[in-house]
């Protein structure tokens, strides 16, 4: 069962982040930030990096109630959803799982992780970065799938899955506001169960989480075909735009 008080901010990068700098604390329990979004708000509860993130651009100054999630954390914790091959390996995805996995939530608010990138210009709130999802990765072929998948894990919990952002977004997650994180119905989860046993069946499954060892195992096909069943399981499910 979910802590039916347990609310949690995933922030990214994308530059409408720095729009979270002026938000009351008061409807979040806890605030996860992704690589650099840190900087964005003082009250972070955790950071959560891969470990090939620069060392210049960790924080120094860490609070008591502050905690660093590195790949030793969060690997092992993804691994009990299926892994980084089904769940995706941007860090969004992996934040959201850790949560779920760490924290339990009622809700997963997301903010700063829309995913989606112009061809030129500002990339994310601090200037231009690398933008996982544009990198040439079997677990990233459809993000849409990735967080459909999400949230059919999340609502399996008792979790709602929103985003906070009202522009286009490679999240299916729907739009919401600060003030109505609860009230959106669950999605109904009875159209995963296909979709698990699938992956089971092909068993894509590295446990040391470094999948990008073992690409070339990966039938990419056979993927697609997973990702598609987890886009139908969650449309099927998500009442709300359903109605």
């Amino acid at each position: 069962m979910t802590d039916k008080q347990t609310k949690v901010l995933i922030l990214g990068s994308a530059p409408s982040a720095l729009e979270a700098q002026a938000w009351s604390r008061k409807p979040f329990t806890h605030v996860v930030a992704i690589n650099n979004a840190w900087r964005i708000r003082k009250d972070w509860d955790f950071l959560i990096h891969p470990e090939d993130f620069p060392i210049d651009r960790r924080p120094t100054d860490i609070g008591p109630t502050q905690r660093i999630v590195t790949a030793k954390d969060y690997v092992p914790r993804q691994n009990e959803y299926g892994g980084f091959v089904y769940a995706g390996g941007t860090m969004a995805f992996t934040a959201g799982y850790w949560a779920l996995s760490a924290l339990n939530p009622a809700v997963m608010a997301f903010f700063g992780c829309d995913m989606v990138y112009s061809g030129s210009g500002q990339t994310h709130f601090y200037g231009t970065g690398a933008a996982d999802p544009l990198r040439d990765d079997v677990t990233l072929r459809s993000l849409e799938a990735k967080s459909a998948r999400l949230g059919l894990f999340a609502a399996a919990q008792g979790c709602r899955t929103v985003r906070l952002s009202s522009g286009p977004s490679r999240l299916v997650f729907p739009s919401t506001g600060l003030s109505n994180l609860s009230a959106l119905p669950l999605v109904e989860t009875i159209g995963m169960r296909a979709a698990q046993q699938a992956e089971q069946d092909l068993g894509y499954s590295v446990e040391s989480g470094r999948y990008w060892e073992v690409e070339h195992k990966f039938d990419t096909a056979k993927i697609d075909a997973l990702d598609r069943m987890w886009l139908q399981a969650y449309r099927a499910g998500d009442l709300e735009n359903a109605a």
